[in-house]
């Protein structure tokens, strides 16, 4: 019985299932393209690895032996998903076939995902995209432990130095409040209006706190954070049930009832920010996340176009 040391390689198989087919062995060198001699050491290796004969020769014929009739169909089984492996291969390099694992932030995942997803996918209708909502900290974590191809995140404080910031784009934030609400008439409001009422807060992991947090702190207000979520849909149902008022990025607005909020432009200071695509910089990507990342960014063309990682 073979070892592991005496597996047959792919040119003894052929060889052997050439003999097999032709019953002649200059017919079967011919074939593989390669000298009589040489084709005949090829099915010797095979039988003395596998220590049985496998055909029985004569000076005008040549038969298969019961342990060669018995191996054809192995080794025509064992070519044939060596060949189609390597026809995956092939495609995987291609960019054609494999997998993509993107994390990105919620609202980014519900807004800007979904038709890049959908445009990838004319073009790449055999690559798989895993998408996982997180925090801006867990996007930056899962890029950097290698459990994500690309984030979409905010820059995160204190970023570890493996992880690359390409900016894709920059969005404003909005107060949102129930339709009915006297603030919903107004075009425009300013930051100062948080102080006078309940305020719903993201929670602190969130990137949308870290934009929150700044600004009230720059203007000089502490505004009364009696609901605090960590969900941004979560926040939406609150301000839509009437229990306070919030500040969200225009993305965010996706994932919350629209029917029963309404969204104001938020100025004095004028408040953003920036959304990039996270890769590790000593990671190679595959042809898939390429070209996804070119989808990403023809749809984003406001953004800060960078070169296509190595």
């Amino acid at each position: 019985m073979a070892t592991a040391q005496q597996t047959l390689s792919i040119p003894e198989l052929e060889a052997v299932l050439l003999v097999a087919e032709t019953r002649n062995f200059r017919m079967a060198a011919e074939r593989a393209h390669v000298s009589q001699p040489a084709l005949s050491r090829r099915v010797q290796a095979a039988e003395e690895k596998l220590n049985a004969r496998l055909f029985d020769r004569t000076r005008h014929s040549v038969a298969l032996t019961d342990a060669g009739a018995e191996l054809v169909p192995i080794a025509q089984r064992m070519l044939s998903e060596f060949r189609n492996s390597l026809s995956d291969l092939s495609e995987f390099i291609a960019g054609r076939r494999g997998s993509v694992t993107i994390w990105a932030l919620p609202s980014i995942a519900a807004a800007i995902l979904p038709p890049a997803a959908r445009a990838f996918q004319r073009t790449h209708p055999n690559v798989r995209l895993v998408i996982q909502a997180a925090s801006a900290r867990q996007v930056t974590q899962a890029v950097a432990d290698g459990n994500a191809d690309l984030g979409l995140s905010v820059a995160v404080p204190d970023s570890p130095a493996s992880i690359r910031f390409d900016p894709l784009l920059e969005e404003s934030f909005v107060m949102i409040c129930p339709r009915g609400d006297v603030l919903a008439k107004r075009k425009r409001v300013d930051w100062s209006v948080f102080a006078s009422r309940p305020f719903v807060a993201s929670g602190p992991a969130s990137s949308i706190r870290l934009v929150t947090d700044r600004i009230l702190a720059a203007t000089g207000q502490a505004p009364d954070a009696q609901f605090v979520a960590d969900n941004i849909s979560v926040v939406g149902a609150m301000v839509a049930e009437g229990v306070g008022i919030a500040a969200v990025p225009k993305l965010a607005l996706r994932l919350m009832d629209r029917e029963r909020l309404q969204s104001v432009v938020l100025h004095t200071p004028t408040a953003t920010r920036e959304v990039g695509i996270l890769i590790r910089k000593q990671r190679s990507l595959s042809a898939a996340a390429k070209a996804f990342l070119l989808v990403l960014r023809s749809l984003s063309p406001s953004h800060q176009r960078s070169p296509l990682p190595s």
